[in-house]
């Protein structure tokens, strides 16, 4: 295979160009790509984009590295240099100067950083390429090797026209693109949906992420493509109780898919009249060999199917008589390797493509993977040399040897010192989750009669690290009050809530720094594999920021120190905000009631014990204060109405939430359901305002009940029009409501932040007192009533402000304490 194969060569006068991508204009006012940001690219407007880069490249050949993400101008380089027959080395962010180091290409051009930048190098060529090359690819995503695969015009054009016509793709398809466009799988897909004139609707979000779903429905998504990881998420997320009216079809490759959840998207395909399609292939195929037809999905989950229109197999005998290689013949096997620029003037040296599986045929026809030749595992798609890896540690001064199954990667090493800084090393350097690398430590390694390595046996021995997995779960049990969790578990699934949200974004970030948006959905093994990232700021929620800037202001303009109200009812719309994140998100199958009933009670029973010990000595704190209900009778003091209001509201929709069908309602129709509840608490309002004054007004559930509601809906609004549409209802609602503009901006200015900035980054101290402020706002605002009035003769205004919030800060801290006491105490 590594001999000039001379059946085929091409003048050196001619290169062949990619018809489709020359093709471009004759699909014309054809949707062609939508970008992350929504904006729509015709066919021809992409074309245009297309030939100037390839006019900015110049007629000479030139090998050009891309790197990138999911984005238009990403797409428009690859496709630029397609168009001008220069060959392209489509570069992962991380391998992109390890590349250029090894192949000094003539331009680079990179778009990681989110500003494109070209570098070029020469205004001509330093090497010599061969007429057929065209694409330069990491064999099977990235290893971390400079070896590359060697892919033709023909290879291209062959593959994305079988992939298309088994897919049956059509002009007004559109596919959505989540998988990097590096990697072969999803490189794939804009190939074989630009051949048909479908369009591509490119982002970087993950499945499980709200915004993925929003994009999706809002452009009219056709088809979904996912490695088995991907499968995994969607599980997650309950994909089989998502509506998509629109989606045709599913595809899967990247890995094989337990045969149980090939059956399962099978039948949930047949049930919503889209048609799953189970797919394998290599890059050195250009990325695709075989697929299963929807049709036996469930009845045969195991196989791997038929080769792609065009190809076919052969099963090459082994010497022991057991299952041979799969070998596979076609005009999308690659020209063949690369590993160092001398390379690129080859033309090809393989004419079939060794697979590295063993397989066999079985009497239906189909074929079925059966192991593999070689020590190569392929987690997450990608595929990894098992000894090559095991040289680079080498040489990284680590003595360590290698082995693994498609779940997961095992590197066993001699001192337990060494375990840390090799599954850094090998996570960044594959570009994979730290839960799939396990590092282990052993005295000697395992050896055969032979003398060789025992690898089974590292395998079998194989235990997880120690250490930073036990600070995660020790996060959780911690804040949680919980004596032990799981790795399946999660923030929300355990019962966590707004009340200790803030307290476990403390805890975490000491242990992980920056956490994922979704991290209150993630099971604690996906974060205890997070690779610590600790920066000088943090980025901090934004409904955290405005709790503690609303505890502030209401402490603040309480004590005198100025005058700004709005910070209770700012505290309504995000608590708003956190029912819908929290409350309404639980998958364990617990219903939403159970749990809003429980926030309910974490947050009365503080208070009535409090506000009881206050009545003891303050005559104008009375019973009905105790008992949560003095916004309706106002018999004593009105300072706890933000309490009382919101007690009362959570035992509401408690109640509301035991009832089934609105379960099911809220779940299939998430911002409608939000809608409709402020709907009702609109009409609340307006009972609410025939009532008389301001605290039935602004201090009662019903008159209040409509702050709460916008919080809620904000949170649901996963779309640009839906976000404007809550902005524009929360500025009639609220604008001139309190007579009061400076109120009003507070609330109006709250709910924009929330609305359009997920996050504020703050220097690291400072985001520490916020998070605590937040955390602590429930006590702050009970216990102040008790604090700036007897400090007031004695101190400066901002002193008793501070002494009060400091105040609530100890009385929280000594709570969370005395819970905790009472946990380990027998009883």
């Amino acid at each position: 295979m590594d001999n000039q194969v001379t059946s085929r060569e091409i003048p050196p006068g001619r290169v062949p160009g990619v018809s489709f991508v020359h093709a471009l204009r004759e699909h014309a006012h054809q949707l062609a790509v939508v970008t992350p940001g929504g904006l729509a690219i015709t066919y021809e407007d992409l074309a245009e984009r297309v030939e100037a880069t390839a006019d900015r490249l110049g007629a000479a050949r030139r090998l050009v590295v891309v790197a990138g993400t999911n984005d238009l101008d990403t797409l428009v380089a690859y496709l630029g240099c397609l168009h001008g027959r220069h060959p392209v080395l489509l570069s992962h962010a991380g391998d992109l100067n390890a590349l250029v180091g090894r192949y000094d290409p003539d331009v680079v051009i990179d778009h990681t950083t989110g500003a494109a930048t070209w570098d070029e190098r020469r205004t001509g060529t330093a090497h010599t390429l061969h007429p057929e090359l065209a694409l330069l690819l990491s064999t099977s995503g990235s290893t971390g090797s400079p070896k590359l695969v060697r892919l033709s015009a023909t290879n291209l054009e062959a593959n994305a026209s079988a992939i298309a016509g088994y897919l049956d793709i059509r002009d007004d398809d559109r596919a959505v693109l989540s998988l990097p466009m590096q990697y072969c799988y999803g490189l794939s897909v804009i190939n074989s949906n630009l051949l048909r004139g479908a369009a591509i609707l490119l982002t970087g979000d993950s499945v499980v992420e709200p915004r993925f779903w929003d994009f999706f429905q809002q452009h009219g998504g056709t088809s979904l493509h996912g490695v088995p990881h991907t499968f995994e998420l969607l599980d997650r997320i309950g994909f089989e109780r998502l509506d998509l009216p629109t989606l045709r079809y599913v595809t899967q490759a990247g890995g094989r898919l337990e045969p149980g959840t090939v059956r399962r998207y099978a039948a949930l395909g047949a049930r919503d009249g889209w048609r799953f399609f189970v797919m394998y292939g290599q890059t050195e195929a250009t990325a695709r060999m075989a697929y299963l037809p929807p049709e036996l999905a469930a009845s045969r989950p195991s196989a791997i199917g038929k080769p792609v229109p065009g190809g076919r197999f052969e099963i090459r005998p082994a010497d022991d008589g057991g299952d041979g290689e799969l070998i596979y013949h076609g005009p999308n096997v690659m020209l063949g390797y690369a590993d160092q620029p001398a390379d690129l003037a080859r033309g090809r040296t393989v004419v079939e493509l060794a697979t590295g599986d063993l397989a066999r045929r079985a009497p239906d026809g189909l074929y079925e993977v059966t192991g593999r030749k070689s020590r190569f595992i392929k987690p997450f798609g990608q595929r990894i040399d098992l000894d090559f890896l095991e040289r680079s540690i080498q040489q990284a001064g680590y003595d360590a040897v290698c082995t693994g199954t498609d779940e997961v990667l095992v590197v066993t090493v001699r001192t337990r010192r060494a375990s840390g800084a090799v599954r850094d090393l090998v996570a960044t350097r594959l570009g994979l989750p730290h839960r799939s690398v396990r590092v282990q430590a052993i005295a000697e390694f395992p050896r055969l009669t032979n003398g060789k390595i025992d690898y089974q046996a590292l395998l079998t021995h194989e235990r997880e690290e120690p250490g930073r997995d036990r600070t995660v779960r020790a996060a959780f049990t911690t804040v949680l009050n919980l004596p032990t969790v799981s790795g399946s578990d999660t923030f929300v699934g355990l019962g966590g809530d707004s009340l200790s949200y803030v307290q476990m974004c403390i805890a975490l970030e000491r242990v992980l720094g920056h956490l994922p948006d979704d991290w209150h959905l993630t099971p604690i093994r996906d974060l205890e594999n997070r690779r610590p990232h600790i920066r000088a700021s943090v980025a901090v929620e934004t409904d955290i920021v405005l709790r503690a800037l609303a505890i502030i202001l209401v402490v603040g303009t309480h004590a005198g120190l100025f005058r700004i109200l709005g910070g209770a009812h700012l505290l309504l719309v995000i608590a708003g905000w956190n029912f819908a994140r929290f409350a309404l998100a639980r998958g364990d199958g617990t219903h939403p009631g159970r749990h809003v009933l429980g926030s309910a009670v974490r947050i009365a029973i503080p208070a009535i014990l409090w506000i009881a010990w206050r009545s003891m000595s303050q005559p104008d704190v009375v019973l009905a204060n105790v008992l949560l209900i003095n916004n309706y009778l106002r018999q004593g003091a009105t300072g706890y109405w933000y309490i009382e209001v919101l007690v009362q509201l959570l035992l509401v929709l408690a109640a509301v939430f035991s009832i089934p069908a609105v379960r099911r309602f809220e779940r299939d129709h998430r911002f409608t359901a939000a809608l409709f509840a402020l709907a009702v608490a609109i009409a609340a309002r307006m009972l609410a305002d025939d009532a008389g004054g301001f605290p039935e007004r602004a201090m009662t559930a019903q008159g209040t009940v409509w702050f709460f509601a916008l919080g809620w809906l904000a949170q649901r609004a996963g779309t640009s029009a839906r976000k404007l549409l809550v902005l524009g209802a929360a500025l009639i609602l609220v604008a001139d409501y309190f007579a009061d503009p400076r109120r009003e901006a507070v609330i109006l200015g709250g709910l924009l932040l929330l609305v359009l900035l997920p996050c504020i980054r703050l220097p690291r101290i400072v985001a520490r007192t916020v998070a605590l402020l937040a955390a602590a706002s429930l006590y702050i605002y009970l216990t102040h009533y008790a604090v700036y009035p007897v400090l007031l003769p004695h101190l400066a205004l901002i002193a008793v402000v501070a002494i009060s919030l400091t105040a609530g800060i100890i009385t929280w801290r000594a709570v969370q304490v005395l819970s905790r006491l009472r946990r380990r105490l027998p009883l």
